[in-house]
């Protein structure tokens, strides 16, 4: 039986819809899993790709551990799940102090995240005004250059005493992202990125070490850097997140291949231009978003890979979305006979975090029959 056989029911769900492959993620998932084991460090995988205590379970393995997340919803969402150790890994707004306080006081950890001096301030004032002591990390630039202190400055060694004296807060650690590593080309910049990405806390913790400052945790992690590396060296805990989907971006700059994509939107044909080499489908910029992808790489980079339902790949370009509308076109001389108005294919996003923040539901494929639903968390 063709896999498209298998996959008729797919014919009649509602479309745009979010589809999620459960053997792909669980496989994703289970080689991040063993990578982390392999390597001796914790995995404390980042939620915010998908949202929902299914995924983070599956990511862990289990039904609960350690996350990572990146808005305060998310962390009393799963909070509400049963999960008592969650880092949010960006730099806290001052409106969410008294939130993070209340989360603080259900759960067994809740580390917060500040990025240099006036951030610290901040928390550390609210602390001492609540007589409360909140867990915290200091962010590292490790070269992304989007937020964090500077490894190798003596600024950074100063705050870091000021954090370790501090009465309000506890340092837990060194928190670094190397989000630079989405620029990369290859999988040999990648590696390189890697490097960096441990050296710049690796290092930093050694020199906090030989000027008798206590030990505390590096916490590295983005899903190119650690998946391209075998293991992981001189660091504690990775937090990778967007490797349980993977997409279209991931694949082209060499982090994944694309039978590793676990993720795709299912659209409708609504429309038709065959003199044009035309489709039109329904799922528009809040399906699929307005990622680019990996443009850096070329030009010509469209909105995400079309498929059809049996996950072939089809020549289609992606050269603009609409709110609800999307518009593919096809090579010269392509016959479209075969996807009349009413057809169905798939689309391989170019960032599966932000496409799946436009769905409200996840269809779950298992065995080629929709097996479940998930509903991750919204707002902020």
């Amino acid at each position: 039986m063709r896999i498209g056989d298998r996959l008729s029911s797919l014919r009649h769900l509602p479309t745009p819809c979010f589809l999620v492959d459960l053997p792909t993620v669980e496989r994703n998932t289970r080689i991040m899993r063993e990578k982390a084991f392999r390597s001796g460090v914790r995995l404390r995988p980042h939620v915010k790709t998908h949202k929902t205590v299914e995924g983070a379970r599956v990511q862990l393995g289990a039904a609960s551990g350690p996350i990572t997340v990146s808005t305060m919803a998310e962390a009393e969402f799963f909070a509400a799940a049963d999960f008592r150790d969650v880092t949010y890994a960006v730099p806290i707004a001052a409106d969410k102090f008294q939130r993070a306080l209340a989360l603080a006081s259900r759960i067994d950890h809740l580390g917060l995240l500040v990025e240099g001096e006036e951030s610290f301030s901040a928390l550390e004032s609210f602390a001492m005004s609540q007589r409360a002591r909140f867990e915290v990390f200091l962010k590292i630039d490790c070269g992304y250059h989007r937020a964090g202190v500077d490894p190798e400055s003596e600024e950074t060694m100063r705050l870091i005493q000021r954090i370790t004296q501090s009465e309000g807060v506890v340092f837990k650690g060194l928190l670094t992202h190397a989000g630079h590593s989405y620029h990369a080309h290859n999988r040999e910049e990648l590696l390189v990125t890697a490097r960096e990405e441990v050296r710049s806390v690796a290092e930093l913790s050694r020199r906090m070490k030989a000027g008798g400052l206590p030990d505390v945790i590096t916490s590295i992690g983005s899903t190119p850097t650690m998946s391209v590396s075998d293991t992981i060296d001189n660091v504690d805990e990775i937090r990778p997140g967007n490797y349980i989907f993977f997409d279209a971006f991931q694949a082209a700059i060499g982090s994944c291949a694309i039978d590793d994509c676990g993720v795709s939107v299912l659209t409708s044909v609504i429309g038709k231009n065959e003199l044009q080499g035309k489709l039109l489908i329904d799922a528009g910029a809040l399906a699929l978003s307005k990622d680019r992808g990996a443009d850096h790489l070329s030009p010509d980079f469209s909105y995400g890979l079309v498929a059809d339902l049996d996950l072939g790949l089809l020549p289609f370009r992606i050269t603009a979305l609409s709110q609800e509308h999307g518009i593919l076109i096809a090579p010269e001389g392509f016959d479209l006979s075969r996807f009349p108005v009413g057809a169905k294919l798939r689309v391989l996003p170019n960032h599966s975090c932000l496409t799946a923040a436009m769905f409200d539901v996840y269809h779950v494929i298992g065995g080629g029959e929709v097996v479940a639903e998930w509903r991750p968390c919204r707002g902020w």
